[in-house]
């Protein structure tokens, strides 16, 4: 049984199906029409806008989506019926004997894992790219098997492992996200994370930072099977990583901007390493990466200001990168959906560096009273539109226009992405 026919659960069930199990999916919401697609292509049974009860409790295994809890009536009622509900990942994990890196923390995966991805290919590697990052991993085992995969893993996924052994973990950071999923306590989340651990032996390698208080707290007086690997956030030179043995990689000439994005680099670079990648290899592959939409790209500079886009920064942590990486003077497009935020940590740097702040959101008070008395000029703004016209105002040759919102988007649009699509598209026009 699936639950959930998102790209999880569709993949989950096309892969049942190549195996020869009986399969059926069950959606209480409207499946998107390339999702039912795939389900009837590949002769699926499926509901949708319904959760058929009897069907459901004669499964011998649930698969569910990461997006429906834990504590949900359904499926604290499944797991009192004795019938194991378990994630995608756990399920593809059981049907492939690939090399597999997983990749989780509150910030930076996506970049981590892509590049770790890219640099695999780069060393001539036969690798899928899959998990949190919008690729199924079941579907991948299924009907295109790769020798190794580059996995991003959400704490929800990481919920549903028992078995689940990656070869290669890495553990990014723990900041609070997410935490109504985890009754609102951090060393809930901590430990969520922390699965990604759970099965690894001492032939599996975990690479982790070591500048994370949460993460090193945990770790104290622990024993961790894996062979562990630590990573610095911190360093003079965010354009140079040594690895041990003197082995030198520049990032001067790559997209990788900032002291957080020079951390994620070392982990991926690590992780190449652990799997025969050759440092030339890896240093080709640094400099031709392109890393996704939304975070810090550089969109392009008119009237000599530069404008990037940061739409995918929906966290104070985020921002704080953001503005340690883009160079002064900056005005700053900020606001949405305030998710319990406390920004005291980019203070510091918003006096330093920032000349100007537009609110862009529909309640903007949290915003203007918490910085109105650090910057030089301030305005509001209920459209993208409005924003970069407010920014254009404030801006003038030299200055960095940067789009690092640290909130959510669903106030004006529709998602992060689509936010950072208008301000590419308005900035280009």
């Amino acid at each position: 049984m699936i639950l959930g026919g998102g790209e999880s659960g569709v993949g989950a069930a096309i892969l049942a199906k190549v195996k020869g199990h009986p399969v059926f999916l069950s959606d209480s919401g409207t499946l998107k029409a390339v999702y039912r697609e795939k389900l009837e292509t590949n002769n699926i049974p499926y509901e949708e806008n319904n959760h058929d009860q009897e069907a459901i409790f004669s499964a011998d295994v649930v698969v569910k989506s990461p997006g429906i809890p834990d504590n949900t009536p359904l499926i604290k009622a499944l797991t009192e019926a004795g019938i194991p509900v378990i994630s995608e990942i756990e399920f593809a994990g059981k049907h492939t004997n690939a090399v597999i890196i997983g990749i989780t923390g509150s910030n930076g995966k996506t970049t981590t894992a892509n590049l770790t991805y890219h640099l695999l290919k780069a060393g001539g590697l036969d690798v899928g790219l899959g998990g949190n990052i919008g690729h199924s991993f079941a579907e991948m085992v299924a009907v295109a098997p790769h020798e190794y995969y580059v996995l991003e893993l959400s704490s929800f996924q990481l919920d549903g492992i028992e078995y689940f052994q990656p070869d290669v973990s890495i553990l990014l950071n723990i900041t609070p996200d997410h935490l109504d999923r985890y009754d609102y306590k951090m060393e809930n989340y901590i430990a969520s994370k922390f699965r990604i651990i759970k099965n690894q032996e001492e032939e599996d390698v975990f690479i982790f930072n070591t500048e994370d208080k949460n993460i090193v707290d945990f770790l104290k007086n622990k024993e961790i099977l894996p062979s562990a690997i630590t990573v610095k956030m911190h360093t003079d030179d965010a354009k140079k990583i040594r690895i041990d043995g003197g082995v030198d990689f520049d990032l001067t000439n790559t997209t990788l901007k900032g002291i957080h994005n020079r951390f994620n680099a070392e982990c991926a670079i690590r992780a190449a390493l652990s799997q025969g990648v050759s440092a030339e290899d890896i240093q080709r592959g640094l400099e031709d990466f392109k890393n996704s939409p939304h975070r810090l790209e550089v969109i392009a500079t008119i009237d000599g200001v530069t404008y990037i886009n940061d739409s995918k920064a929906t966290n104070v942590d985020s921002v704080y990168y953001a503005l340690q990486a883009v160079d002064g003077p900056i005005v700053l497009i900020i606001g949405g959906i305030d998710k319990g935020n406390d920004y005291g940590a980019i203070l510091p740097l918003v006096k330093e560096k920032v000349k100007g702040i537009v609110c862009l959101g529909i309640d903007n008070e949290k915003i203007i009273a918490t910085f109105s008395t650090l910057v030089e000029k301030m305005a509001e703004a209920d459209s993208m539109e409005m924003a970069i016209e407010q920014s254009r105002k404030m801006a003038q040759a030299g200055d960095q226009v940067l789009l690092s919102p640290a909130c959510a988007s669903f106030d004006l649009f529709k998602n992060y992405v689509d936010r950072g699509n208008q301000f590419t598209a308005i900035v280009r026009s």
